[in-house]
């Protein structure tokens, strides 16, 4: 095994070398996503299949993420061997993609998906836990590794915009392939994380870490915020086809909301120590609200339009950024795998699979307008869940400072009431 740290290096901190290399992670996987997310659904859409089929078989990938998390943490945290498991998922994952290049057909396509989800959706929150534990008491720097995603993503869909026109559609899952044997690539290059101090695990275990109303009450959240991201991820950008807006726009459309996205990443640090994480998670979810109602009725104007992406970096990056890092506190030491891939299992699995399935029947009875405004009710819900959930939780008492972002010299971050 590769050691976790060079000589020399400052305990439980990582080097400077190895960023780039998490980096290159982040970059390749959601170039993945910047293909998949915002395409394959169109890509379904001109094989025929009807909104029912696609909502059906993209919420696939989101069942998954309810089975894959919680398999994949259970394997690398009894195993002590995170590197080992991801190093054989993204290879699975990767044969997953070759099978879903050459599927046709309803079934066909409804097995590739699922081959290449199971291994696919595991990675995220075992890399995540990686990337927190090389962080070790800077986890609040995740935020500027983590944006390299959001430049993959942007560079991807970008593109894909403007080479996805026509019959070009067919590549997407070619180039969705290529983009994964990328991701598979940066696995192998990441060393083993160091191991995380047993003395931080939190006493009582997962079960206690469970019980925490707090913990119940953000894991709520985070399903009902991921299912009104549902219209999104599957519909956009055929809403925008059928507005009218070429590929191109779409394309740009797309990359605008996660360059926004990027620029909450760089600032969340500071916001956090400035706020705290429940007022944050509150803005997030307002804005949320805002911006799903923005695009159910006013997506025929291109400035509130672009205004409704802009809000992306809130409705995702802020959300997003806050909710690792309480994961991280709620599921310390030997729990970290667990709780992230508790996140994604919950939030974009469980969330992910009914926002995906509720979309398709909303589109085909309410239409476009009646599934975005359901959306902007999901988020509203969310909000009143936050609200009253975390009114009295001390996030601090997730996990000792080690693990809590203690830098320099500097206490604790507390979530402000």
């Amino acid at each position: 095994m590769p050691p976790a740290e060079p000589s020399g290096a400052p305990p439980n901190v990582a080097p400077t070398g190895l960023h780039p290399r998490l980096a290159t992670f982040y970059l390749f996987y959601f170039g993945a996503i910047g293909v998949f997310v915002p395409f394959f659904s169109f890509y379904l859409q001109q094989q025929g299949f009807s909104a029912v089929a696609i909502g059906q078989l993209m919420a696939i990938p989101m069942a998954m993420r309810v089975l894959a998390p919680g398999l994949w943490g259970w394997a690398a945290d009894t195993t002590g061997r995170r590197d080992l498991t991801l190093r054989i998922g993204v290879s699975l994952a990767a044969a997953g993609a070759l099978w879903l290049a050459g599927a046709s057909g309803y079934v066909a396509m409804a097995f590739a998906l699922a081959a290449f989800a199971l291994p696919w959706s595991g990675l995220l929150p075992q890399f995540e836990a990686t990337t927190l534990s090389h962080l070790g008491t800077r986890p609040h720097r995740y935020g500027l590794i983590r944006l390299w995603g959001s430049v993959g993503f942007i560079v991807a869909v970008t593109l894909g915009g403007f080479a996805f026109e026509g019959a070009r559609l067919a590549a997407v899952p070619v180039v969705l392939l290529l983009l994964v044997v990328g991701t598979a690539v940066a696995v192998w290059r990441v060393p083993a994380a160091p191991p995380a101090p047993t003395t931080t695990t939190a006493p009582g275990g997962l079960g206690a870490a469970l019980r925490r109303p707090w913990v119940i009450a953000l894991l709520l959240v985070c399903l009902l915020q991921q299912a009104a991201f549902g219209p999104y991820y599957v519909f956009f950008t055929i809403y925008l086809d059928e507005l009218g807006y070429g590929t191109g726009v779409t394309g740009l459309l797309w990359a605008w909301g996660v360059a926004a996205e990027i620029v909450m990443f760089i600032y969340t640090p500071r916001l956090i120590e400035r706020f705290g994480y429940r007022p944050l998670l509150l803005f997030a979810l307002g804005v949320s609200v805002l911006r799903w109602l923005l695009t159910a009725w006013a997506a025929t104007s291109l400035p509130l339009l672009v205004f409704a992406q802009t809000l992306h970096m809130a409705a995702f990056g802020l959300f997003h950024a806050v909710v690792v890092l309480l994961f991280h506190r709620a599921f310390a030491g030997r729990l970290q795998g667990r709780g992230q891939a508790l996140y994604s299992a919950v939030g974009f699995g469980i969330g992910g699979a009914l926002g995906s399935l509720g979309s398709g029947y909303a589109w085909s009875v309410v239409g476009a307008a009646g599934a975005w405004s359901g959306a902007a009710l999901l988020a509203a819900v969310a909000m009143v869940v936050a609200w009253r959930g975390l009114a009295h939780a001390d996030v601090a008492d997730a996990a000792p400072a080690s693990v809590t972002g203690q830098d320099e010299g500097r206490q604790p971050m507390r979530g402000r009431q």
